[in-house]
């Protein structure tokens, strides 16, 4: 048994390792488990006696030796891999770095802001969860209004006696802008609402809007006009529009304003129900009520304010059928905007 462990240790001390291809036949020869040294140790098994632990010791030394040189040979060799410059096999193909793309009603929103920006228009936020004096009660929703029902709100459970729900609109914001700034005002409040509807192609229980606020010196009905016919001139073109007498709580005169898409095409047959005409938004003067509950003087100032749906002008602009595609996540929907 001592000579077979000496001539190992011969064998081992005779064995060239020059790169990483000899150093893994080195470590089969004699490391790997049908190695030299395993079958040393499989027949130190089978020994007996006194001289076993002479034996053992010396086994457990060429064992050492010869791990010591493996060792060390891999740390030279690792080192010298990585300070080596790595090998580029010019001739792989490319992978193509795959971009991700912006949402359809991201675009749309950007779009809409970029338009208002351009004519003085900023943007401004708050908070999606509203107590009821934001959401209701400043612009001027009486007590008994069908938007306080719990079929359009969703409201939450609080501990204070304040009420909290999230948003219906984002004309809320428009009352905290109102309310912490002196007139001119001038701006947009886009952002995310939430009503207790029920989900369909056309619908769903929350969505996105933007809004515009104008409150200055003089501002007329005129003004606003103006403001919306540039908006659509430059969103959809040169359209013919008409503005519909309507009723919001919060201004005074109220209007709907509808573009002329015509009946020419299916989708634009199904779209205006036959009629050729498809409301677009909301708008009117800001009612002298609003403007005193938030603190400015409607013998000064007069104001307009104005909302659309973004996600309903998404569904227009890029010819979306059903809403819900909008919000599922699927990849293949959503890599057509890139």
């Amino acid at each position: 048994m001592i000579e077979r462990i000496n001539h190992l240790k011969e064998k081992m001390k005779a064995f060239d390792i020059s790169n990483s291809e000899t150093l893994e036949n080195y470590r089969l020869k004699f490391l790997s488990k049908k190695g030299e040294l395993t079958e040393l140790f499989d027949s130190f098994k089978l020994i007996t006696g006194a001289e076993k632990k002479y034996i053992g010791q010396q086994l457990n030394s060429v064992r050492i030796e010869i791990e010591t040189k493996f060792n060390e040979a891999k740390e030279k060799f690792s080192s010298f891999k990585k300070s080596s410059h790595p090998v580029t096999d010019l001739s792989l193909p490319v992978s193509a770095f795959e971009l991700g793309s912006s949402h359809p009603i991201t675009n749309v929103k950007n779009e809409i802001i970029k338009i208002f920006e351009s004519i003085g228009f900023n943007v401004a936020k708050g908070p999606e969860i509203e107590d009821d004096w934001h959401n209701f009660s400043a612009l001027n929703f009486p007590e008994n209004h069908p938007a306080r029902d719990m079929q359009d709100t969703f409201f939450i459970d609080s501990d204070s006696s304040e009420k909290y729900a999230l948003r219906t609109h984002t004309s809320s914001v428009q009352v905290r802008l109102m309310e912490n700034s002196i007139p001119p005002i001038r701006s947009l409040m886009p952002g995310r609402v939430f009503r207790n509807e029920a989900v369909s192609a056309r619908s769903n229980c929350f969505f996105h809007q933007i809004e515009g606020l104008y409150i200055d010196e003089a501002v007329s009905f005129s003004d606003l006009k103006q403001t919306l016919y540039y908006f659509v001139s430059q969103f959809f073109g040169e359209r013919e529009i008409r503005f519909r007498p309507s009723y919001f709580p919060f201004t005074e005169p109220s209007a709907e304003m509808d573009i002329y898409l015509g009946t020419s095409t299916e989708q634009d047959y199904r779209l205006t129900k036959g009629t050729g005409w498809l409301e677009i938004l909301g708008c009117g003067m800001v009612d002298p009520n609003v403007l005193i509950n938030c603190k400015i003087d409607p013998e000064k100032f007069t104001g307009y304010a104005f909302g659309m749906g973004i996600d309903r002008i998404t569904m227009l602009k890029y010819g979306i059928k059903d809403i819900r595609q909008m919000f599922e996540n699927d990849s293949r929907f959503l890599e057509q905007f890139i």
